[in-house]
């Protein structure tokens, strides 16, 4: 069993500046006392010959083929801007420079 205390999480409460109930103070030493313990198994079993995970199953990336296919043209591309300059599109500026 761990060792957190109502009065802990009393004091932690304080320092946090929420107000609990006696009974909240009663269920949050519960919940933080299984928490502990279950933190504490994990510790047994996670030995330097278990190697870490992230996912307990393994995960691949999956990628399509790079394949080239028709688009757009430049020109059908900016047929539908309001203002072009040559190949770009040009925008109204929405910062200040100096």
């Amino acid at each position: 069993m761990s060792e957190i205390t109502a009065e802990q999480v009393a004091h932690l409460a304080n320092l946090a500046r929420i107000d609990l109930s006696p009974e909240e103070i009663n269920r949050l030493t519960t919940e933080l006392g299984q928490i502990v313990d279950s933190v504490a198994k994990v510790a047994e079993v996670a030995t330097p010959d278990v190697p870490a995970t992230s996912h307990p199953m393994p995960l691949t990336n999956v990628f399509r083929p790079d394949t080239v296919v028709p688009s757009l043209t430049v020109e059908q591309a900016l047929s539908g801007a309001p203002d072009h300059d040559g190949d770009k599109f040009r925008v109204p500026a929405i910062l200040d420079e100096e």
